[in-house]
């Protein structure tokens, strides 16, 4: 292909199409004379590096569920999400992603627009091997306190994978009392494909009860904040008090003075 033929908007056009320009066609164009040539060879350049960036990035995120696993064991991510709110269950999912191609753009659920969140979580749910999603009510957190429900949560998590994984990469410090085998991987969310996996279909799953629950209190702006600690929410409950969908025995101190105030 001679570019010098072609119009900046033909050239235009065939850069945003192509998926490997030939190397001397890219000479041809860093040469081209015209100003307006050169900041479309620039953009082109630099969406093909973002794009060799993004797979280095996945294939390390999937190589590091094969260093941190033993060889040959169906290997399940663990992660949980609402540990830290007022008010909602604490979720959590496990998922065994199996063999086959990358998840293109997985990541860690807090990396992650809610949009890309929703994309990638069916994605996950139609390509992976198993997903299992369990949770802890408001009433288990009360009871149980927060570390004790999320742990529930997890087991219920596991309990529901269909075949039973041999080895779960858990995200954070602890382990399950199970008699799996398994490991804890601090920041393994973002630096392990199956915890990534399974920290997206949790933050889905409790997004989804939380918008629910907006619809029966909608005083409190679940919808917006997901039960967390925000201004808004702080200031809704000073007006409207804790509703049933606040954790009661995981409220700080200095908000429960809110609740009955001298």
């Amino acid at each position: 292909m001679d570019v010098r033929r072609l119009t900046v908007a033909e050239i235009a056009a065939y850069l945003a199409a192509a998926r490997r320009v030939p190397a001397a066609t890219l000479r041809q164009l860093t040469r081209d004379p015209r100003a307006s040539v050169a900041p479309l060879l620039a953009r082109y350049r630099a969406v093909r590096e973002a794009e060799r960036r993004e797979r280095a990035r996945l294939r390390a995120l999937y190589r590091e569920d094969r260093r941190r696993a033993p060889r040959g064991l169906l290997v399940a991510g663990v992660d949980e999400v609402g540990r830290g709110p007022l008010a909602g269950p604490v979720f959590a999912a496990a998922v065994i992603l199996g063999s086959g191609t990358a998840i293109p753009g997985l990541d860690d659920s807090k990396r992650l627009p809610p949009e890309a969140r929703e994309v990638l979580a069916a994605e996950i749910h139609a390509r992976a091997a198993a997903v299992g999603v369990g949770h802890a009510s408001v009433a288990e957190i009360d009871r149980l306190n927060i570390v004790g429900a999320t742990r529930l949560a997890m087991r219920r998590a596991v309990s529901a994978l269909t075949p039973r994984p041999e080895f779960l990469l858990i995200d954070g410090r602890e382990r399950l009392p199970l008699t799996l085998a398994q490991a804890a991987v601090i920041d393994g969310d973002a630096t392990c494909a199956c915890v990534a996996a399974a920290s997206i279909v949790a933050k889905v799953a409790r997004d989804r009860v939380m918008l629910t629950l907006h619809e029966t209190y909608p005083v409190y702006g679940f919808a917006r904040h997901k039960g967390y600690a925000t201004q808004e929410h702080l200031d809704a409950l000073r007006r409207h008090g804790p509703c049933p969908a606040h954790r009661s025995a995981f409220l700080p101190q200095e908000q429960l003075g809110l609740f009955n105030p001298e």
